[in-house]
């Protein structure tokens, strides 16, 4: 029985594993989308427009660790794909995008929906992008975008004209200028630095006296050594925001999240340590790291990222876990040693004030609700295997310093390109990459209204398939683009512009309970409490529609003098700036009280 070419593809796609495609149909792919409704699959998972099959693409590869595949047709939809494409490139996440194009006699004529893909594609998917011309290249083609998709973690892309994919397959044979391909599957070899390299490394720690460590999610799967090496040094661990679920923040000695979305007890970790220890980060933020000055060792699994964003002494290559493991038989348990456990408790004080601190600030009074408080609320109630996605923008902000984290829980955001719109598409490939347990996406109102809206009825559709129905969509319902209306009093000088950053009002619970899902509106400060737990014991997917203050300031844990001088010139014209000043005022007041 013959095969045709969009066969073959979606059954080479099986041998790696793959049960899911994200995607939007349209005749650019319809030879693949014909074949995909056969029962073995891949299933396809059809979003409300191609950016969200991005996205949930990329949502399914960051809670699985598997790779994540999106499908778009010819044009208009392998434009719509970039944008979850660059948040994979740029958060390091393997995704294979299947992009249609014309048929291959119409290529170079400037025919309806053809666009030069490779020149589209060619920043975005550099390490593989290729156009299939004939049936003989495939399996190679598929082959090689996913052993590089996921040995380089970064998206790849094969472009598939409209005709091929309805051609008879045949397979490359064995004479010259055919490619053949081998089983599907990718062994990973375990990277370790040179033995002198770690004593090196081991050297520069052992002769320092406060150790700051700092942890990204290059350190998954480290956990254990990361603590090992915190409680030999007697130092501290901060966490950069994709590293946010690295390590269990019930540990006393985690100081949270680093940058201007980080804490207080890491802002002053990283000033007053004398030794660094950087394990599978990258933050980009060079004001946050120690003074320069600092004696600094880096670990990391990417040669291409090591020793550039601290003059690092020691730079080792290497898998994190092994590595660490290997370096902490080397170094000197500092337990007992009086100067080190100054430094240890020291950490440990400043920690405890900023939870209390952040206690505080959640409940300093508000109109109507503090958004805080949302968070302060939801962080006790997480469940123990939850997945939580965070939206950019003001949501982002308690995300990174409200939630507390234990072990099991898993958390993401877009942490790079930090765009608008992957909070709920996230959890929806969230969802089906571990069907069996609950989801809660925190998201403004903004990036609601941008596409959240929409990705509720792919919420609806696919619900009945969760074994665990609970994906909760948290919606912070200010009506401001509040991220961008404070970036613009601290950062521009410019008091709020309400032709730009208001937002129209309207209910998102009811949006919601009119498409068959669970909704409610919370507008009371009394009310968030039950409102999470209904949510959390609800038989369907809910959507919180939580009405909060939009004059509760994102407040960094150092204000630059240049953002203090532009945040006050903001506010002598600003509409709200008696509100904004007064709650300011006393969020800011809750950080001394905690430490008096």
């Amino acid at each position: 029985m013959s095969q045709t070419v969009a066969n073959h593809l979606l059954q080479r796609l099986r041998g790696w594993g793959v049960d899911r495609i994200f995607g939007y149909p349209g005749d650019g792919i319809n030879g693949i989308i014909a074949e995909l409704g056969q029962e073995q699959g891949p299933h396809f998972v059809q979003s409300r427009h191609e950016e969200m099959s991005a996205f949930e693409a990329v949502g399914y590869a960051k809670f699985s660790g598997n790779l994540g595949v999106c499908l778009a047709t010819s044009g208009p939809g392998g434009v719509h794909l970039l944008n979850g494409l660059y948040d994979a490139k740029l958060d390091h996440v393997p995704v294979l995008a299947i992009v249609g194009q014309v048929h291959r006699t119409g290529i170079g004529g400037s025919i309806q929906q053809e666009i030069d893909m490779h020149t589209l594609y060619k920043d975005v998917a550099s390490p593989f992008i290729e156009t299939a011309m004939v049936p003989q290249q495939f399996p190679n083609l598929i082959d090689r975008a996913i052993r590089t998709a996921l040995a380089e973690r970064c998206p790849t892309a094969v472009i598939v004209p409209a005709d091929l994919q309805e051609t008879e397959y045949s397979p490359p044979e064995h004479e010259f200028k055919h490619v053949p391909s081998s089983k599907p599957g990718l062994s990973r070899s375990q990277v370790i630095p040179p033995e002198d390299e770690v004593q090196r490394a081991a050297d520069v720690i052992n002769e320092g006296e406060k150790t700051a460590i700092l942890i990204g999610q290059g350190a998954r799967g480290a956990a254990d050594e990361v603590v090992e090496l915190a409680e030999a040094t007697r130092g501290g661990v901060a966490k950069a925001l994709l590293g946010k679920d690295v390590l269990d923040d019930e540990h006393p000695f985690v100081t949270g999240s680093i940058g201007l979305l980080g804490t207080r007890p890491t802002w002053e970790m990283m000033r007053d340590c004398d030794t660094l220890v950087i394990v599978g980060s990258n933050v980009p933020y060079a004001q946050y790291y120690p003074p320069f000055g600092k004696r600094a060792v880096q670990i990391d699994i990417d040669p291409h990222m090591i020793g550039m964003r601290y003059p690092t002494e020691v730079n080792l290559v290497g898998d994190a876990a092994e590595t660490l493991r290997r370096l902490v038989t080397k170094v000197r348990n500092r337990k007992g040693d009086r100067g080190a456990e100054r430094w240890r408790q020291g950490i440990e004080k400043g920690v405890r004030e900023w939870w209390d601190s952040m206690d505080q600030q959640a409940h300093v009074p508000a109109d109507p609700v503090n958004p805080m408080l949302i968070f302060n609320e939801l962080s006790p109630r997480l469940p123990d295997n939850v997945m939580v996605t965070s939206d950019s923008g003001s949501a982002a902000n308690w995300y990174a310093r409200h939630l507390r984290f234990k072990s099991g829980m898993r958390g993401s955001l877009s942490g790079t390109l930090a765009t608008m719109g992957p909070g709920v598409p996230y959890a929806i490939g969230a969802k089906f990459a571990h069907p069996d347990r609950p989801a809660i996406a925190l998201v403004g109102d903004g990036a609601m209204q941008m596409n959240g809206l929409a990705e509720l009825i792919t919420i609806r559709r696919y619900a009945e398939q969760w074994s665990d129905p609970r994906l909760i969509v948290c919606v912070l319902h200010n009506n401001d683009l509040n991220q961008v209306t404070w970036e613009l009093r601290a950062m521009g000088g410019s008091p709020k512009t309400p032709y730009s950053q208001d937002l129209p009002s309207i209910s998102y619970a009811d949006i919601a309970k009119s498409m068959g899902l669970g909704g409610e509106t919370v507008d009371t400060p009394d009310a968030v409490a039950g409102a999470w737990d209904r949510a959390l014991s609800a038989d369907r997917p809910v959507v919180l529609d939580v009405h909060c203050d939009p004059d509760i300031p994102p407040i960094p844990p150092y204000v630059e003098k240049d953002q203090l001088t532009d945040t006050a010139k903001a506010l002598t014209s600003d509409p709200d700036k008696f509100s904004l000043m007064t709650k300011g005022m006393r969020t800011k007041l809750q950080e001394f009280v905690s430490r008096s």
